[in-house]
């Protein structure tokens, strides 16, 4: 494997902002960590990736639900 198989950093910030982990937090919405690090032109395809994400997790979930989606509803179920 040489530097060039290996994926730039902005790209790797990318994905853990498009991924559906945030930090736990009883009180407010949170952003992931790795946003903070994203310029605009990065956030604004962080934002693209996640939309693609959530759309196939929907697809392929039996529900139509994204883990966004059942994030939210196990948070409303257990009242906060």
């Amino acid at each position: 494997m040489t530097d060039r198989d290996l994926p730039r950093d902005d790209e790797l910030l990318i994905e853990q902002v498009a991924s559906a982990y945030r930090p736990a937090s009883r009180d407010e919405l949170r952003y992931h960590p790795a946003w903070y690090d994203l310029g605009p032109e990065d956030r604004a395809r962080a934002f693209d990736r996640a939309r693609t994400l959530r759309a196939l997790e929907a697809a392929l979930d039996p529900d139509g639900l994204s883990t966004t989606a059942r994030a939210v509803l196990a948070r409303i179920a257990l009242g906060r």
